[in-house]
């Protein structure tokens, strides 16, 4: 039995670090274990704009410490205004590596996403003309589709479509939830990939319902059923390149979270790698957590992997119920009052 892995230092291609107070004290979390991570636009207002994301990138510096082995990687938020041009010009300048596809009113803070992907054909052809990878929030958001058939009828009716008229554009497909997507993303070229969350992996649409109603669950896409889940472990243990980890780690205070309209977002970063090498260990697979967390998705990216390393050994500990914010709120972490089996070893961030 395996109880010590050493693996190259892993990355985060989907995060949520807010902003403000919130983003000061959520950074830490994932910059622990992660080298790089994706950060996601959708503040208010979104990050649309290159100087809009240098400062967001200088604020997540700041919070984290500039001598931290981190490198946030910024993100555009398009809107059907969006220039071509513009996009361009930021991805050519590094100060964003990606675009990300919100479909307007998909999840928390994507009203000024896109209405019609039809609307920002010329940037996505440009997008493809340049390399520039675009990151999709896959669910249609007609009110009269089930909440928990949207993925499956955004990649029948959107995706498809558009992989036929753009073949060389570049598509993650982010946080999956359902065997739809991953036969869709085997099918697909080199040039179409997925990122998977470690909460997908673990729970299924009736963990929400286990004993009342459990909010801190409650997440964007949501869980599907258990035949999901499954698919979505054999996709992530079976070390095909197609499929990355991508946390989707996304804090909201407890008192957003248990409201009369509860917040979507689970915040994962305090134990997610800790998680998903309790997923590969189940599997038998813990040989390919370091692809699946370290080499896939730098390679999808076009990046050199991570030179430093992290090492995770097998010991029992338990994830804290509530984390404090410094405005005098807190945050219910993914897993949280839970104990583990594995754990990251140098863990400040848990003990600070």
């Amino acid at each position: 039995m395996t109880d010590i892995l050493d693996i190259i230092r892993p990355d985060d291609w989907h995060v949520h670090l807010r902003d403000g107070a919130v983003l000061s004290d959520v950074a830490r979390y994932t910059a622990r274990q992660f080298g790089r991570a994706i950060v996601m636009p959708n503040l208010r207002p979104p990050i649309t704009t290159p100087e809009m994301a240098r400062a967001y990138r200088q604020r997540i510096m700041d919070a984290v410490g500039e001598s931290a082995d981190f490198q946030p990687l910024m993100t555009a938020y398009l809107t059907d205004s969006i220039d071509p041009d513009a996009i361009a010009a930021g991805f050519e300048a590094g100060d964003w590596v990606a675009a990300k596809l919100y479909p307007a009113n998909a999840t928390t803070n994507s009203d000024a996403g896109v209405t019609d992907i039809r609307r920002i054909e010329p940037v996505l052809t440009r997008m493809a003309e340049i390399g520039m990878p675009l990151l999709i929030h896959g669910e249609v958001t007609e009110s009269h589709v089930d909440v928990f058939d949207r993925e499956a009828e955004f990649i029948e009716r959107i995706l498809a479509p558009l992989i036929e008229r753009q073949p060389d554009l570049r598509v993650v497909l982010e946080h999956i939830t359902t065997a739809q997507a991953v036969d869709f993303v085997r099918g697909a070229g080199a040039n179409v990939a997925a990122t998977i969350t470690a909460h997908h992996l673990t729970i299924n649409r009736s963990d929400l319902f286990r004993g009342g109603i459990r909010p801190h669950l409650y997440c964007l896409p949501i869980a599907k059923r258990e035949r999901h889940r499954l698919a979505l472990r054999e996709a992530a243990t079976s070390g095909d390149t197609s499929f990355f980890l991508g946390t989707d780690t996304a804090p909201h205070r407890i008192t957003d979270k248990e409201s009369a309209c509860g917040c979507a977002g689970i915040f994962s970063a305090p134990c997610a790698l800790e998680v998903y090498a309790e997923v590969f260990d189940a599997e038998g697979a813990l040989d390919r957590l370091e692809g699946f967390a370290s080499r896939h998705g730098p390679a999808f990216y076009r990046m050199p992997e991570n030179g430093s390393r992290v090492r995770l050994r097998r010991d029992n500990w338990q994830v804290p119920a509530t984390l404090a914010l410094s405005d005098g709120g807190s945050i219910h972490p993914f897993r949280g009052g839970e104990t583990l089996s594995w754990q990251l070893e140098c863990d400040e961030a848990l003990q600070a």
